[in-house]
């Protein structure tokens, strides 16, 4: 891929590392002009107006992780293992989801960098934010708009499909788009292996694999496995510092519609006031609330996790993903395994 794409994404990526440090215009060496920079930051401060999940500090958040992600040395490292390709660019139509802010770029840069065209089908959940980047990426890339196209509200001439989203929707995408080349996405979820030696600064930082984007990512951890006797005060005590996500109204009717359901219902329950804690043998649990279960075998465990590997998106734990680490994938990280760049080049 020409090093100018390269370049428009690092360049991009020094923009929306300044966004997300919440940081006034800091002049022309970030390559756009003070009224672009704050066209931008209006769209951050206004997307919890079109969507309640959105909070500033979680859009804020999804900025800094990719601002983190799109540097020179990240995107070399990644582009080094994939010969250039040479082929006619094919057409990509890329359904995004809504779920957490700008949940599908990730799809759209390997669409930019794969050398092939993007026909974008924005969620009605997160249609204010990429129009917004867009606007500034152009600024970087002056053929961005003849190979990024958002379209819409029906998917035409298009080659290959790349879609996300629930398992009821990933059906849907099946019918309509099975007969094209394509990645359908369903929900997973993410776990964490809790061995008992872990520092209190790990389970702070577990809150955060739960806690980002209200836990509506499939790399958020929805269920926590314990080796047997653990005290579940250090968890308590680990996520105590974002008691706060319960002031958001999404998120606190969720958390007090599952209290009363769970309790209506006579099961069990720990809670602090902003997470409800039930012993639970599935995978995923609701918003507001976070499964656990004992082991008494860690490698029986993981052999069993393996059985469910389809639903998992992945494991945080001090031998896995470091706590802390889930919501801030490495570029090279595909969802669910399947490597995006691959599929595209292949077409």
């Amino acid at each position: 891929m020409p090093d100018s794409k390269i370049n428009a994404l690092v360049q991009l990526g020094n923009v929306m590392r300044s966004i997300g440090e919440d940081e006034a215009w800091q002049g022309f060496d970030l390559g756009i002009t003070e009224v672009e920079f704050e066209k931008l930051k209006v769209a951050v401060n206004q997307a919890k107006i079109h969507n309640g999940w959105f909070e500033r500090s979680e859009v804020l958040r999804a900025f800094r992780a990719w601002g983190d992600a799109l540097n020179e040395d990240n995107l070399i490292l990644w582009m080094k293992k994939y010969a250039p390709i040479y082929r006619d660019s094919k057409r990509i139509a890329i359904i995004m989801a809504g779920n957490i802010p700008l949940v599908g770029l990730h799809d759209l840069i390997c669409v930019y960098l794969s050398g092939h065209i993007a026909k974008i089908k924005m969620s009605s959940d997160d249609n204010k934010l990429l129009p917004a980047l867009l606007d500034v990426w152009r600024l970087f890339d002056d053929n961005l708009s003849e190979v990024v196209q958002i379209v819409g509200p029906k998917l035409v001439d298009f080659d290959a499909v790349i879609a996300t989203g629930s398992n009821n929707t990933a059906r849907h995408f099946e019918q309509y788009f099975g007969k094209y080349p394509h990645i359908i996405r369903k929900n997973r979820t993410s776990v964490a292996i809790i061995s008992g030696q872990e520092a209190e600064e790990e389970l702070k930082n577990l809150a955060t694999d739960i806690f980002a984007y209200f836990g509506l990512g499939c790399r958020n951890v929805t269920k926590l496995y314990l080796p047997k006797g653990y005290d579940l005060n250090k968890i308590f005590g680990g996520l105590f510092h974002y008691q706060e996500v319960v002031y958001n109204k999404k998120y606190g009717n969720n958390y007090d519609y599952h209290k009363a359901i769970f309790m209506l219902e006579g099961f069990d329950l720990l809670e602090n006031g902003f997470v409800l804690m039930k012993e639970d043998s599935s995978l995923t649990s609701p918003i507001g609330t976070l499964y656990y279960e004992y082991y008494d075998d860690e490698q029986k465990l993981r052999d069993d996790l393996k059985l469910h590997q389809s639903e998992i998106q992945c494991i945080v734990s001090q031998k896995d993903i470091p706590f802390g680490n889930a919501q801030v994938p490495a570029l090279w990280d595909y969802a669910d395994g399947v490597d995006t760049m691959e599929f595209l080049k292949n077409l």
